[in-house]
């Protein structure tokens, strides 16, 4: 009896001596565990989406470590020396944009990396979706709440800037990413309902202009399509067909791994970037693309509980603006593979293949973990 304590014991001691450890590493283990486990069966998908293409598999596995590195370098920092260097990263980021404006690689019609030939290729923007949200939550967190009228125009003008200027690349879906993730910001801050009922309204007169002043050709022609694929068949319509149909080929449980007929014989477009889930959905059926779903669900409801549990107003809107974001980016990608949104460019998160993409994610992730792991050290930014 007295042996089975004893093991029982050690076995508890032990348990509490890895929380301690990943607690003195700034880690937290359930998004640790969770991002594995995504990192491990993205790169399965990846790696029949590619077409066995391992030297893509390679570049993916490399970025998913820079990232890993990068979440933890970032993890060790305590988020009132992050909100120091919020702005001056604010300044860098829209001087990037300026720069993939005016002189920034050019690729597939639309000029969004910046491109040093033998060194790095990466994309702003990315960057922009961590930079944004971090500059508002730096901006409101040393104002009375909720955000008054002079504070809120300010934290507007704030988003407009970048928002226009990847807009110009153009790139949509990340020029709207950007809107969310600062609104986000907006609304945890305890915007009132006013605003956000009129910022409801005002979505119809703003989209009319959109469509009529800002919007390229092919983006009015995705919106289009997006209403009527089956109108335009072997043109505009050609990828959701195909995706739906690779969805639905898959039932229930999939076709097996590598078995893909969509994606393997080219009928499905950007097979390892925009659309990948259709890939995952025809080769693992409904339950592949659940078990996925459960993941994001687990790392949404982990995001949240660091939002609710953070001890400075800069953490609380920081942290939940991320979340939230993330939100966006898996709602967008899915539902826009599915049909029920239209093509807008928006990669799915953690599966989809990109370098800057993953980076800036893991980077995002490792604040997280840093705003929960600090909380005992914290004081009021």
């Amino acid at each position: 009896m007295s042996n089975s304590f004893d093991r029982n014991l050690s076995t508890d001691d032990l348990l509490r001596r890895r929380a301690s450890l990943l607690q003195r590493l700034h880690i937290d283990g359930i998004l640790l565990l969770l991002l594995l486990t995504l990192a491990t069966g993205s790169l399965f998908i990846l790696y029949s989406a590619s077409g066995k293409n391992i030297e893509m598999l390679i570049k993916q596995a490399s970025s998913f470590g820079i990232g890993l590195v990068g979440m933890f370098i970032i993890a060790q920092l305590e988020p009132r020396f992050m909100a120091r260097w919020v702005p001056l990263a604010y300044v860098g980021g829209v001087a990037l944009l300026v720069v993939v404006d005016v002189m920034g690689h050019n690729a597939m019609g639309a000029t969004r990396w910046i491109n040093i030939p033998g060194v790095i290729r990466f994309q702003p923007s990315e960057f922009m979706k961590i930079i944004m949200p971090a500059t508002i939550a730096w901006y409101l967190s040393s104002r009375s709440l909720p955000p008054r009228l002079k504070h809120i125009c300010i934290s507007l003008a704030m988003i407009i800037v970048p928002f226009v200027l990847i807009m110009l690349q153009p790139d949509l879906g990340t020029s709207l990413l950007i809107i969310a993730s600062g609104g986000f910001v907006l609304f945890i801050a305890g915007l009132q309902w006013r605003w956000v009922i009129g910022a409801v309204a005002a979505v119809v007169p703003i989209a009319i202009g959109m469509w009529l002043f800002v919007m390229r050709e092919y983006q009015k022609q995705r919106v289009l399509t997006f209403l009527n694929p089956e109108s335009d068949p072997l043109g505009s319509g050609w990828n959701i067909i195909q995706s739906k149909a690779a969805i639905g080929s898959g039932g229930v449980l999939g076709k097996g791994w590598l078995q893909g007929t969509q994606s393997h014989l080219d009928f499905l477009p950007e097979s390892h970037t925009d659309f990948i889930i259709a890939v995952l959905a025809e080769e693992f059926g409904l339950v592949g693309v659940c078990l996925l779903l459960l993941v994001y669900m687990l790392l949404i409801a982990r995001g949240l509980v660091i939002t609710v549990q953070a001890q400075t107003l800069f953490g609380k809107l920081l942290a939940g603006a991320l979340t939230m974001t993330f939100f966006v980016y898996v709602f967008v990608n899915i539902g826009m593979v599915s049909g029920l949104l239209p093509v807008v460019g928006v990669p799915l998160p953690f599966i989809s293949y990109g370098g800057t993409s993953l980076i800036t994610l893991l980077a995002g992730f490792g604040i997280l973990m840093s705003i929960h792991t600090h909380r005992k050290w914290m004081t009021q930014v």
